[in-house]
């Protein structure tokens, strides 16, 4: 027995550094390690990713009990200044190859768009806002969550993929959705919004390969760092003045989200030629859980925030069984 248990400690650290380099005693190992190995990496990371989100909306909801702080202040100046920043400086640092991923990028799109026709309905049929419901079952958690899952499920290669179907997402949250939730508001508004005015500048500065002096860029950096962790917080501290009704539409949109997602790619694919590889990355982009930011727009707009963060939260947390189920039949 501990012979068999020193051969399953050699083969796995053998197996992470060089799946080729297997010595002979640990032979019997490799289709145990092969079938096993892998899954438990992807159930570690995906703990990873959604253990910082939820300890961090737990640190807000644990504040918000104790000191009811008013975050209206903090939630104008994150929509004005530190997404704004983030956006920015993510898409300022990638070079997207639009023309292999063309087709997987229109696909994104349309997977989106139909996403939110699809959802309209439900909304409809559960006496909800569309305004409230549509948005977050379209514009999904693509950045913090997609990107560093699609790497680890399929290696370095699919980082440039990830990172396609992130600025797909990212731009259309921020054009999009942002009428969406403010339709009277006009072009010339929207185009004076800091969020539109910073997807802009980085697609720019993305696609002419434009750099900014790192005296500039390393504080815009640090205002972006700021974001997400403030984002996650101010969700905690809303949840606070939830009630059951906010739970039951939480529950929908954990369902909605990832079926809607689907279901719009499998209207998608017969009609877009994609290689086997994006459509996988498709699959796991179609699943992914509504992004927080639809929390922190809804409060921005004043559209029903207490149900977005309901629906943002709960979407957070189905995940936990829909991406494993994904990446295990991506993977199979």
């Amino acid at each position: 027995m501990l012979t068999w248990l020193l051969w399953i400690c050699i083969g796995i650290k053998i197996y992470l550094l060089d799946p080729m380099a297997y010595p002979d005693y640990a032979q019997p190992l490799l289709p145990f390690l092969k079938r096993y190995v892998n899954p438990m990496l992807l159930a570690q990371k995906l703990f990873e990713i959604l253990f910082p989100i939820l300890a961090m909306v737990g640190v807000g909801y644990l504040y918000g009990r104790r000191h009811q702080p008013d975050m209206a202040l903090v939630n104008r100046i994150s929509i004005d200044v530190f997404i704004p920043a983030l956006i920015f400086d993510v898409l300022s640092r990638q070079t997207p190859d639009l023309v292999t991923y063309r087709w997987m990028a229109l696909a994104a799109l349309l997977i989106v768009l139909i996403s939110g026709l699809l959802a309209w309905p439900v909304a409809r049929w559960g006496g909800y806002a569309w305004k409230t419901f549509v948005p977050p079952m379209m514009f999904t958690n693509s950045g913090n969550m997609g990107i560093p899952l699609a790497v680890l499920a399929f290696g370095e290669e699919a980082l440039p993929a990830a990172i396609i179907l992130f600025m797909v997402e990212n731009t259309l949250h921020f054009t999009l959705g942002s009428w969406m939730l403010n339709a009277k508001a006009g072009i010339a508004a929207l185009l004076r919004s800091p969020i539109i005015l910073s997807s802009i500048a980085g697609l720019l500065f993305s696609i002419q390969g434009w750099q900014l002096p790192h005296g500039v860029a390393l504080p815009i950096t640090m205002l972006g760092q700021v974001a997400i962790p403030l984002m996650l917080f101010s969700l905690g501290v809303r949840l606070t003045s939830m009630d059951l009704s906010h739970w039951r539409i939480g529950l929908l949109s954990g369902i909605v989200s990832p079926l809607s997602g689907l279901l719009a790619l499998l209207m998608v694919m017969p009609f877009i030629p994609l290689p086997e590889n994006h459509l996988a990355y498709l699959i796991l982009f179609a699943v992914l859980p509504p992004a927080v930011l639809n929390y922190m727009m809804a409060e921005r707009f004043d559209q029903e925030p207490k149900q977005v963060a309901a629906m943002v939260l709960m979407g957070n947390l189905a995940s936990v069984v829909s991406m494993p189920l994904a990446l295990l039949y991506i993977l199979k």
